[in-house]
Formats: structure tokens, sequence, C-alpha cells
């Protein structure tokens, strides 16, 4: 909503010191408003916008201060945010399809798993009893549920335990770098999830990289930011080199191929995009290939659970 305001103030005619000023004045949030404040005395500074904004990459992300910046430098600074708020408006619309798909399966694991507690701990061990009561032979499936039954029921407070302890150490090693490859290189390594994680990395570097590139941003430089858009560390250490390998001479699908995390279709679509000098365009392209793979997947997904 910032940026939409932000846009159309600007094409009113506005210097963006004033944008900044009405929209603050208007802004109910009070963290939003305490950081335009000092986007705004940043401004009335000499600093650009792209400047001001800066600081606050964690909230507005790198990919947009990139934005402003190469509006700033074309010119066209209500274009490029027009652009970035397109961007914005489909990552979170794919993103708000993946949870929405996946609360369903989520919530039935969930009641399943609470229904296999209370049949652990309540009904099978009252059928045990009864079954002693007769003194039959029991088939060996049904002897063996009743023993982890019981096993679980005198180990409940040992498991929970190591439970607790596992999620301390869990929550530890999440400081270090390396913890946090090895998971997402678990997650891309899942039989069923691991496409998924991949190809959704992929569409929004695509689609990032595609963005900045329209935007006038230099490749080089755009690729940079596509990197640290990526949400798995595994890929983004995958990919680290792609600069080395863009300044040493190689074309953008050469480099993503000597990454190996990209599939041949989008290395393909992409080689295609170079040759016919519509590189920008071609990229969104496989953005939008992935995302409907990624839903189609998770569709099918649903209807398995």
């Amino acid at each position: 909503m910032f940026n939409q305001e932000l846009v159309a103030l600007i094409k009113a005619g506005y210097p963006v010191l004033k944008c900044v000023e009405i929209i603050g004045s208007r802004v109910k949030n009070i963290h939003l408003k305490e950081l335009l404040m000092k986007v705004e005395n940043e401004v009335r500074a000499g600093k650009s916008l792209s400047e001001s904004f800066a600081p606050f990459e964690k909230i507005f992300s790198p990919v947009y201060t990139a934005s402003l910046m190469a509006g700033e430098k074309s010119g066209n600074l209500a274009g490029t945010i027009s652009r970035y708020i397109d961007y914005a408006k489909v990552i979170s619309q794919t993103k708000s399809r993946v949870k929405s798909a996946l609360t369903y399966p989520a919530l039935l694991i969930i009641f399943a798993l609470i229904l296999l507690g209370i049949v652990i701990n309540f009904i099978l061990p009252r059928f045990s009893e009864f079954y002693a009561d007769f003194e039959a032979s029991l088939p060996a499936l049904t002897r063996a549920l009743i023993a982890f039954s019981s096993a679980f029921r005198k180990n409940i407070i040992f498991l929970v335990g190591f439970l607790f302890l596992f999620s301390i150490i869990f929550i530890q090693l999440k400081r270090y770098e390396k913890t946090l490859v090895f998971r997402d290189k678990l997650k891309i390594k899942t039989p069923y999830g691991g496409p998924i994680w991949l190809e959704g990395g992929i569409a929004l570097f695509s689609r990032t990289l595609g963005l900045l590139l329209e935007a006038g941003i230099s490749l080089l430089a755009s690729i940079g930011i596509a990197i640290q858009a990526v949400p798995n560390k595994f890929l983004i250490q995958k990919m680290k080199h792609l600069p080395e390998y863009i300044k040493d001479g190689n074309s953008l699908s050469d480099s993503l191929s000597k990454s190996g995390v990209f599939p041949t279709l989008s290395l393909d679509m992409i080689r295609i995009g170079e040759a016919s000098a519509n590189l920008e365009g071609m990229l969104r392209e496989v953005a939008n290939l992935y995302d409907e793979k990624i839903q189609s997947k998770i569709d099918n997904f649903v209807s398995l659970i």
C-alpha cells in the first residue's frame, strides 16, 4: 500500500520528500511510521530514496532498494516501483497458495497424531486387559501393538525429555551457517518435497533477476541480489560463484549450468532468451512455468492426503 501511494504521488508531480511526508503522516502502524520518519530525515539531509531505504533492507529487501536505485538512475522511479509492486504481488500470491494448499494436509496429520496418541495411551491398554482375562492366543500384529503401547506409556517421560533436548540442540545449531546449509540440502534431497523446494528457489531467483534486469541494472550487479532472494541456503551456496563465472565472460545460461542445480529445461529457456535479446521476458516465463509446476504438485499432494 505504501508503494502504491508513492507511485500515485510521484505521478501526480510531488517531489520524493513530500511524498514520504504525506504517506508517513497517514500511516497508522507505529513501526512503519517510525521507519518512514527516519527515511524522511535521510532524504531531507540530501540522500537519495534508495540510500535512505538501504539500512532497512531486512524489512524492504535488497531487491526493493536495488529497484529504487535503478528507477532513480533511469529517471523513471514510478515505473520501476510499479514493476516491483507487480513482482511483490506475484511472490506473495505464490506463497499464499502454497500455504493454503498445505494447511489441510497439516491439520489432517496433526489430528491423526492426536488420535494415535489417544489410541496408544487409552484404548489399547483397555483391550490388552480385556484379552488377558480371556487368556486367548492373540495374532502377532495385535501383540506387537499392545507391546508398543505398553513401552510407549512407560517411557513417555523419557521421550518427552528427548524431544525437548533435541529441540534445544536444534535451535542452538541453527545459529551456524553450516547447519542451515545441511538442513536445506536435506530439503532438496527429500523424495517428494525436494523438487518443490528446488523449483521454488529457481522460480524466485528467475523472477527477481528478470525484474532487476528490466529495471536497467547490469547482469553482474543483478545476479548477486537475485541469489540472496533465494530462501534455500544450500542453493545459495551452489550459486555463489555465478558472479565470478559472469566476470570470466561466460553467458548466464553457461554460468547457471556450472552451478549444477538448474534443470535442463530452465537452462534451454534462458539460452533462448539470451539469443533472442529477450532475457528479462524469458526469465519471467521460467518463473511462471515453475510456479505452475509447484502448484500442480501441491494440488496432487493434497488429493493424495
